[in-house]
């Protein structure tokens, strides 16, 4: 990772010359979220070789093999209200899916909250943490890991995996990856900054969703989580909630992971 060249082209970005460069940790997320407690600022940027712990969501482990993927984890302080921050996953999602678009013209599958598929296989995934101190108040830590130039995956993955170079049929940079996607994402981020213009933008993001994804809406799923239901997904609610249409009536989905049905972790 040439972290000259990533600073020269994000000079424009609340990310310049906040990279920060691992060439092996257990997890970016755990050092960011300690960063975060420790006053670290708006836009720092933690990045990996390799991970020892990688995390998905649940606990879930992620696969993080050395020098075959992007493994970042950015720490944002955003001054919004706690119950706004579930807005984060998607808009961390859009931004990756530009990202992805713009550096290999593939058009990712945004697989509600988290999760990035091409041709039915996971490409990333994304892990938001946040916490709220009394002395330094809200920040939020969000963690992407992308299966860059990997050909081989452990078996019984709860998702079929694939890579960018796998679905490309050539070698994805890293740094074009990381560049677009803190470019991408300092252009959502900055459009929440104002709060006259901050409901506008949450309001849109469910038919922004919608456009990049099969899931959000006339899909037959399983919800795999608290709250385990079957039905035919429905879009979001106003909150960035999953709805779901069962056989019992409409459900909200909170938290939780999708699969199509037959699905058996």
């Amino acid at each position: 990772m040439d972290l000259q060249v990533a600073n020269k082209a994000l000079a424009e970005t609340i990310f310049a010359g906040r990279l920060h460069w691992f060439s092996q940790i257990d997890s970016t997320n755990i050092h960011a979220m300690q960063q975060g407690r420790g006053g670290a600022p708006h836009g720092s940027v933690y990045l990996a070789g390799e991970q020892t712990a990688g995390r998905g969501r649940g606990d879930h482990r992620w696969h993080s093999a050395a020098g075959q993927g992007l493994y970042v984890s950015i720490l944002i302080r955003p001054h919004w209200k706690p119950a706004q921050l579930v807005w984060l996953p998607l808009m961390a999602g859009l931004a990756l899916h530009r990202a992805i678009l713009e550096t290999t013209a593939l058009s990712a599958d945004l697989r509600w909250p988290n999760d990035l598929l091409l041709n039915g296989r996971k490409c990333a995934g994304i892990l938001v943490e946040a916490q709220t101190d009394a002395a330094r108040g809200l920040f939020a830590v969000i963690g992407i890991g992308v299966n860059l130039h990997q050909r081989q995956f452990p078996p019984n993955l709860a998702t079929p995996a694939t890579s960018l170079d796998l679905e490309t049929g050539r070698l994805v940079e890293n740094e074009g990856l990381l560049i677009a996607l803190l470019q991408s994402l300092h252009a959502e981020l900055s459009r929440v900054d104002s709060p006259a213009t901050r409901p506008a933008y949450f309001a849109a993001i469910p038919s922004r969703l919608e456009a990049v994804s099969t899931w959000v809406r006339g899909k037959s799923v399983e919800v795999h989580g608290p709250l385990q239901v079957s039905g035919i997904t429905a879009g979001l609610n106003p909150e960035g909630f999953l709805l779901v249409k069962t056989a019992s009536g409409t459900q909200t989905i909170t938290t939780g992971g999708l699969r199509e049905p037959g699905f058996h972790p």
